[in-house]
């Protein structure tokens, strides 16, 4: 860990990610770093899922000692930490000049879903405290940025922040869920949400499920083409942006 004045603790990772402390000058093999490593945690974790990222695997794929891993991260979690940032990389390009701010923050949302589409296992990784890591501070002024000229207040704007990349994320885990499952079964998301509704219509008694008996019977659960969910992301992201875009108005 390194101490700062104000008393600030970080991980030696997470510092040297941010350039405030001084890499191994030297590492056990010609050519090790910490970017290599976090490179080498991404490239399993996409092949294999998260479950298969330990540091021993990542080792092996380096072709050093387990050991040698941790003189630039300390832990697992904190390789963890640095293979998401490294996923996430920077941000959508900065607001165009005229974009209105409800454009641009649903370009920063749609890219965010695209990433966590090819990176589906940072969904598996909790999250454990507020971002910290530099790419993802980038994302975060970025959205921040966006909303500059609301005129909404500072925390207004993280609360917005936080509602749209938590809907994103939820949105995300949930398409991937039920695409992994539709996957193992060997079937596609439509068949499976084809089958829930012919399933419900034989188990619900109409009189006390009546509106979703008239829902199923619309064919509701079955007119949606899209494997990846993105009508209904559309959907949600639009009513959210809605919501914000009448608190703009209400501010004035």
């Amino acid at each position: 860990m390194t101490d700062d004045s104000d008393g600030t603790r970080l991980p030696a990772s997470i510092a040297a990610a941010w350039g405030v402390r001084e890499r191994p000058g030297k590492g056990p093999k010609p050519g090790l770093s910490l970017e290599r490593i976090v490179e080498a945690g991404v490239k399993v974790a996409d092949a294999d899922g998260i479950g298969a990222v330990s540091m021993s695997r990542v080792a092996a794929d380096l072709g050093v000692s387990t050991m040698s891993l941790y003189r630039y991260v300390s832990a697992k979690d904190e390789l963890l930490t640095l293979m998401v940032d490294a996923a996430y990389g920077l941000p959508p390009a900065a607001q165009a000049a005229g974009e209105r701010w409800r454009d641009a923050l649903s370009t920063w949302a749609w890219t965010e879903l695209a990433l966590l589409r090819r990176h589906p296992w940072i969904l598996r990784i909790p999250i454990s405290g507020p971002p910290l890591t530099p790419n993802a501070i980038m994302w975060l002024e970025r959205g921040l940025r966006i909303l500059g000229g609301t005129g909404l207040a500072e925390s207004e704007k993280l609360s917005v922040m936080l509602l749209v990349t938590g809907f994103v994320r939820n949105s995300a885990t949930q398409t991937t869920d039920i695409h992994e499952a539709a996957v193992k079964s060997g079937s596609t998301v439509q068949d499976v949400m084809t089958a829930y509704g012919r399933t419900l219509a034989k188990l619900i008694d109409p009189e006390r499920f009546p509106a979703l008996t008239v829902g199923i019977a619309s064919g509701a659960l079955e007119d949606d083409e899209d494997e990846f969910g993105d009508s209904e992301f559309r959907f949600g992201l639009e009513r959210v942006l809605d919501g914000v875009d009448r608190l703009i108005d209400s501010r004035g």
